[in-house]
């Protein structure tokens, strides 16, 4: 059983597990279906939007793909999200991406 399969059927017992779903979507664009790892992380901010990984990831799958002002406009969320949480780090590196855009 392939990791993507074997994350999905994780899934299947723990739909609203964020660390599952976001490992999921790496997953799907590390396998080239990059439009539903873009919607799977979609999902993640959906069900916790305190989830800052999935705001980062989805920034530079969009950056790869080419769209600088969706990734831009993602990083500048996530960045909102990681200062009120206290993941000042995650705040600093997508400041860092920000500016690379």
């Amino acid at each position: 059983m392939s990791r993507l399969e074997s994350l999905k059927q994780m899934l299947a017992d723990e739909p609203h597990d964020s660390f599952l779903r976001y490992g999921y979507a790496c997953e799907l664009v590390k396998s080239g279906n990059v439009n539903e790892g873009l919607a799977e992380f979609d999902v993640v901010i959906q069900n916790d939007s305190d989830y800052v990984p999935a705001y980062f990831r989805k920034a530079q799958v969009l950056a790869e793909q080419g769209q600088s002002d969706q990734a831009r406009e993602t990083a500048i969320l996530g960045v909102q999200v990681a200062v009120k949480t206290g993941d000042h780090h995650a705040a600093g590196e997508m400041r860092a991406f920000i500016d690379l855009l």
